[in-house]
């Protein structure tokens, strides 16, 4: 028994290939993928390959053209074949026209006396000692006042050393002067803040009138008695004893004018 007619379908026909362009030669292809990779990969997807060959050919070509983009360039060499020397390390450093900087003077091994004048005294003392192995002396600078025990707040006036003299040549401690604060300095140190009154000066004496010696002829008068006698009531007057009378001591004749026994009554 014979199948029916057109009991198996017949085979599909095969799709025939578009016709191959000048551009989609493999030689052109290859070419184009070892020169210039972009275009050659380019080619390879527009061309009849399959697609596993594209993506192999893609992936060689892309390698190949990344290679020398990821490797260091070249140095440079110099017309024997020598990379040249550095620049720096061929020019010799030009010299510089700043000066160097001149050296920092060393503080000094001595140390000086500083200008303590208007510091309070705790302060001067402080920085003093500091420098000293001794002690800072200190004064009052006015002679009538005392110097307290403390007294750290009262002022330099004076300074027995002169400020930046070396102190390690000091023989004895250096001493300062004070004065309490709010109070001024004196001219000079060991003055009295409030002078004595001054001594009223002495009353001249006067010298009592030596008595002349009566004449001859008065010195025998009545009353006259004694070693004194006065030339006249002038120096009866001087001498205190006017009026003088008969029996007083230097009664004479001669000071009696009107002769009643009173003389130099006035």
């Amino acid at each position: 028994m014979y199948p029916p007619p057109h009991a198996y379908a017949p085979a599909p026909m095969p799709v025939p290939k578009p016709p191959r362009r000048w551009w989609q030669h493999p030689a052109l292809i290859i070419t184009a993928l070892v020169v210039l990779p972009p275009a050659g990969i380019a080619l390879a997807w527009t061309s009849q390959w399959e697609r596993t060959q594209k993506i192999v050919a893609t992936v060689l070509s892309g390698i190949w053209f990344l290679i020398p983009l990821l490797s260091d360039p070249p140095k440079e060499t110099g017309a024997e074949g020598k990379a040249p020397a550095p620049a720096a390390a061929s020019a010799s450093p030009a010299p510089s026209s700043i000066p160097p900087p001149a050296p920092t003077p060393t503080p000094s091994a001595e140390p000086q006396m500083p200008s303590a004048v208007g510091w309070p005294y705790a302060q001067a003392e402080k920085t003093v000692e500091e420098l000293i192995d001794g002690e800072l002396k200190a004064l009052s600078a006015y002679a009538d006042v005392s110097l307290p025990a403390d007294h750290g707040t009262w002022l330099v006036c004076f300074q027995d050393v002169t400020a930046g003299s070396r102190l390690v040549a000091q023989s004895a401690a250096p001493v300062v002067h004070l004065v309490a604060p709010g109070t001024a300095c004196p001219a000079t140190p060991g003055t009295d803040l409030r002078p004595r009154p001054a001594a009223p000066a002495p009353a001249p004496t006067t010298a009592a009138p030596t008595a002349d010696p009566a004449p001859d002829d008065e010195a025998g008068g009545s009353g006259g008695g004694g070693n004194v006698s006065y030339r006249n009531c002038t120096a009866v007057r001087a001498a205190g004893a006017a009026p003088i009378r008969v029996g007083d001591p230097g009664y004479g004749r001669h000071l009696d004018r009107d002769g009643d026994g009173v003389g130099c009554e006035s």
